[in-house]
């Protein structure tokens, strides 16, 4: 697994999911830059595993995309499990959160 650092947060790919997202059209640094740069959205999310961190904000050529952390054990990392495109709701939802920051 690959690491990349936010701060003081490491983020780790999840095994497998570089290929899941590549199937949807997701680039991995189009995922990096939605944990590292503009807004980030932090928005609790729910898989049938449990809670997870999802993380709503654009890349740098402004495509709209949630991406899907699961907390690493006993530590401030996280994995990177998955992410998608916003749906034309969610991304007027985020537009309207972007206006108030």
């Amino acid at each position: 697994m690959r690491a990349h650092y936010t701060g003081s947060v490491a983020f780790q790919w999840a095994s497998g999911v570089l290929d899941w997202l590549a199937q949807r059209g997701i680039e991995a640094y189009e995922v990096q830059q939605v944990l590292q740069y503009g807004k980030r959205w932090p928005r609790q999310g729910r898989t049938p595993a449990g809670a997870v961190l999802t993380i709503w904000g654009r890349t740098r050529t402004g495509r709209a995309l949630l991406v899907v952390l699961w907390p690493g054990q006993g530590s401030l990392d996280a994995y990177i499990t998955g992410g998608r495109e916003l749906t034309a709701d969610e991304e007027t939802e985020l537009r309207r959160w972007e206006a108030t920051r």
